[in-house]
């Protein structure tokens, strides 16, 4: 059994039930301590699944847990470290650094996470269904956000995957467009990324719309015939990998499928990141869907299908949904279940 370290939320949530944002957690055999100052004793006594121990050096008390247990060797993602601390570990256990320790782990969900997660994108599906009555023209960015966070976490009672992308015409040609007083206007083009949170597991879907439509279906039409030559391109590359994903096929396959499309129709160039990501308790975590990812695909993954183009100064197109890997094999595209 690993002797292992984690000082990161969403790594300690999954190993023991609770987290909080000052904790080192310590899993040596079957011992495992949950170590956090007096702002969380009651909390984690209450539902962590360690032994919890306040304390106001949390590294201090780490260590001479370890030295007491006599614990020579200790796996640790060293990308969460600072590096003073990491040096201070060294001194006195055998650190085995494992880049994405946890994120390995977490890779093949269990049938219970995979239930969270189908009602976390169930609930985001229907906030996207709901926010499409909320949009006016004449109205920026910042106003069409904050609509669709209303929704989103049903007036503040969930938490967001991620602050909203919501883009118009220009600033949809940004994948990571910052929101601004652009005002939507009959004729433009709108891109919605967003997802939220169902207990604690996330979700994460795109649509770009035709607003003057109300529509949230992946069937869009625009009188502007560049929108459209772009963005039944995007639907063709994403519905191409999506009939494609199988148990067994490289991760790295589906990129390619994906990318060929687009490469073929021209424009290439303007696919400037990886088709997914898998989703899970982070927005962003493993399996990655790229083209050097030669990871197969396994029952229990969950990942996200993501092609875009992106036209500086003009517009672009992303269209997103989460893709479920069933323990049976079955494949489920859980972003369309509204």
């Amino acid at each position: 059994m690993d002797n292992f370290i984690l000082n990161k939320e969403n790594e300690i949530y999954y190993e023991c039930g609770y987290s909080c944002d000052n904790v080192i957690y310590l899993s040596l055999g079957d011992e495992k301590y949950f170590i956090t100052d007096g702002r969380y004793t009651i909390d984690a006594k209450e539902n962590a699944n360690a032994e919890v121990i306040t304390t106001k050096d949390l590294l201090k008390t780490a260590k001479e847990i370890l030295l007491k247990k006599r614990i020579k060797k200790l796996k640790i993602d060293p990308a969460n470290w600072d590096y003073e601390s990491f040096i201070s570990l060294s001194k006195i256990v055998n650190l085995q650094k494992v880049s994405n320790y946890s994120h390995k782990k977490r890779m093949i969900k269990s049938q219970d996470e995979l239930e969270i997660i189908k009602k976390a994108v169930y609930l985001g599906a229907i906030a996207f269904e709901e926010f499409k009555n909320e949009i006016e023209f004449h109205i920026n960015e910042f106003e069409l956000s904050y609509r669709f966070k209303e929704k989103l976490t049903a007036r503040g009672s969930r938490d967001l995957s991620f602050e909203p992308i919501v883009a118009i015409n220009e600033n949809s040609a940004k994948p990571h467009a910052i929101v601004s007083q652009k005002e939507l206007k009959k004729g433009d083009i709108l891109l919605l990324d967003a997802g939220l949170k169902y207990k604690r597991y996330c979700s994460d879907r795109t649509r770009t719309i035709n607003p003057q439509n109300y529509s949230m279906s992946k069937i869009q039409k625009f009188q502007n015939q560049k929108y459209q030559k772009i963005y039944d391109i995007v639907l063709k590359a994403q519905e191409e990998a999506i009939k494609s994903v199988k148990v067994g096929m490289p991760l790295s396959k589906l990129d390619k499928i994906a990318r060929e499309v687009i490469n073929k129709a021209g424009y290439g160039e303007y696919f400037v990141h990886s088709l997914g990501h898998g989703v899970g308790l982070d927005i962003h975590e493993w399996p990655y869907v790229n083209s050097k990812n030669e990871t197969k695909i396994t029952e229990g993954m969950v990942f996200t299908i993501e092609p875009g183009i992106y036209l500086p100064d003009e517009f672009g197109v992303r269209i997103e949904d989460m893709i479920c890997v069933n323990h049976d094999g079955s494949v489920e595209v859980m972003s369309e279940y509204i």
